[in-house]
């Protein structure tokens, strides 16, 4: 990998952490719509496959998808926006932090069902299939979601049509609040049952950011020859499930054994070691917290969305009339 490249992954997830601490702020100061999921320490999952995902692919992720809305183009004011319910929000207030969508940037949608956005990503490759246009999906789910019917299904049928398609388990370890080892069969819930579509399983360190990214770069040319994937990535969440979670159910010392397997320092670490300069990284912290900061200012700043939005783009077109 060349330098420019290990920096621009170094900036997207210090972005991304910088993101998500204003997303936290924004439910300390009493500012948040509904509820949020946070993807503090798992920021190396979104930028690797953000820096390998062409422009017109697609991405479908969770509820905990505000890292991966911004790695596909959309500004962190609009998606702070969004969490405030303000005019300048990526949907101006009517997604939330669970349902950030954005066609234009190729982010199809988080979905709040477990395991439900499986199959519609399912339907996005086929019809890149059959529009012959060369795109890739990348679908994106937790631990929890490899029990789900759906997965099953969408997993078949991708291998079955040879569907341009990779399927990414974000393993945080927790099913909501549930230890995923106490609810699953197999020790790897992802990856351990690949081989039952014929699919190779692909276990990485999802807290490495090098192998996330040489993984996506590997699994999206294989998707564009009809060969879908199913990748697993270790990973873990530093804060609880969603905001209303004190994570009381972690045993003693994980959260501190996590911590120091962090993905920003040690990447950081590891680009240091390679000879760039440490004033360069601190650059591009600095940097990526003002641009946070600006965001939070310019969300908080704009009006707050009026009542008749929820009557607007509720059909394809404006209104109800096809039901007549």
């Amino acid at each position: 990998m060349d330098t420019q490249t290990r920096l621009k992954l170094y900036r997207t997830m210090s972005e991304c952490r910088a993101l998500e601490q204003r997303a936290y702020d924004v439910f300390k100061q009493n500012l948040l719509n509904g509820t949020s999921h946070l993807a503090l320490g798992q920021e190396a999952v979104a930028a690797g496959f953000g820096a390998a995902l062409r422009a017109e692919d697609y991405t479908f992720c969770t509820y905990r998808g505000h890292t991966h809305t911004y790695v596909r183009g959309v500004s962190m004011t609009a998606i702070l926006g969004e969490l405030m319910g303000r005019q300048c929000g990526l949907l101006r207030g009517k997604g939330g932090s669970m349902h950030l969508t954005s066609v234009k940037h190729g982010m199809m949608g988080s979905y709040a069902v477990v395991g439900a956005h499986l199959p519609v990503a399912v339907g996005a490759a086929w019809s890149a299939q059959y529009r012959r246009t060369g795109q890739a999906v990348v679908c994106f789910f937790g631990d929890g979601t490899p029990n789900i019917g759906a997965f099953h299904e969408a997993l078949n049928l991708a291998v079955v049509w040879k569907l341009p398609v990779v399927f990414v388990c974000e393993n945080n370890l927790y099913a909501e609040f549930t230890p995923t080892r106490k609810v699953t069969a197999v020790e790897n819930p992802a990856a351990d049952r690949a081989p039952a579509y014929g699919l190779e399983p692909i276990l990485i360190n999802g807290n490495d950011v090098d192998v996330v990214y040489q993984t996506a770069a590997t699994a999206l040319s294989r998707a564009r020859e009809g060969r879908p994937s199913l990748i697993e990535a270790q990973t873990y969440r530093h804060s609880g499930h969603s905001r209303a979670d004190p994570c009381k159910y972690r045993p003693p010392g994980e959260l501190e054994a996590w911590l120091a397997k962090d993905p920003i320092p040690l990447y950081r670490e590891r680009l240091v070691s390679l000879g760039i300069n440490a004033a360069d990284l601190e650059k591009i912290e600095a940097e990526s917290k003002a641009a946070a900061d600006q965001a939070m200012e310019e969300a908080r700043n704009s009006p707050a969305s009026p009542a008749d939005v929820a009557y607007v783009d509720v059909w394809a077109d404006g209104g109800a009339a096809w039901r007549n």
